[in-house]
C-alpha cells in the first residue's frame, strides 16, 4: 500500500495522538488511579451516572465497573446516591475529592490549552475546530469498528 500524502498538520495530528496515548498511563502513575478509574472520573465529571452507564462508556462489564466504582468510593473520590427519579437505581457522584484529584493532575495541561486556545482568533478557533471533529471521526471510524 503506498504511503499517504503527509502534510504539517497530520504530523501535528500523529504527535498529539502520540502523545495522548501516553496521558493515561502518566497520570494514572502520578494519581495511583487505573487509567481506567481515571476514565471513569472523568465521566462523572460531566454527569451523574450510574454503573450500568459507566460501564457502557468504559466497554467494561457491570462487575468492573462496580468494581471501579468501590475502589473511587474507597478513596472518597465518588459517592454512591440514589437516583433522584428511582430509588431503585444508584447515581454515582463524583466528591470534592475526586474532582480535585482529576483537576490537579491535569492542570498544567489545562492551563497550556487554555493559553494556546487564547492565541487564535474565533474564525481560526472555528477552523481547528472543524479540522479535529473531521480528525476525531477518522479516528473514531477505526475505533469503533472494533
Amino acid at each position: 500500500m503506498p504511503r499517504p500524502e503527509t502534510s504539517a498538520s497530520l504530523e501535528a495530528i500523529r504527535d498529539l495522538t502520540r502523545v495522548s496515548s501516553r496521558l493515561h498511563h502518566a497520570v494514572s502513575r502520578r494519581s495511583g488511579l487505573s487509567p481506567t478509574e481515571l476514565s471513569a472520573l472523568d465521566l462523572l465529571t460531566r454527569e451523574v451516572m450510574g454503573p450500568a452507564d459507566i460501564a457502557r462508556a468504559l466497554d467494561v462489564t457491570t462487575a468492573a465497573a462496580t468494581g471501579i466504582v468501590d475502589r473511587l468510593e474507597a478513596r472518597g473520590h465518588v459517592e454512591r446516591r440514589p437516583h433522584p427519579g428511582d430509588r431503585r437505581r444508584t447515581g454515582v457522584h463524583i466528591t470534592d475529592s475526586g474532582r480535585a484529584d482529576a483537576r490537579g493532575h491535569l492542570q498544567q495541561m489545562i492551563l497550556g490549552l487554555l493559553a494556546n486556545d487564547a492565541a487564535f482568533t474565533d474564525e481560526e478557533r472555528e477552523v481547528v475546530r472543524r479540522y479535529l471533529e473531521g480528525a476525531t471521526e477518522a479516528i473514531r471510524a477505526v475505533v469503533e469498528d472494533d
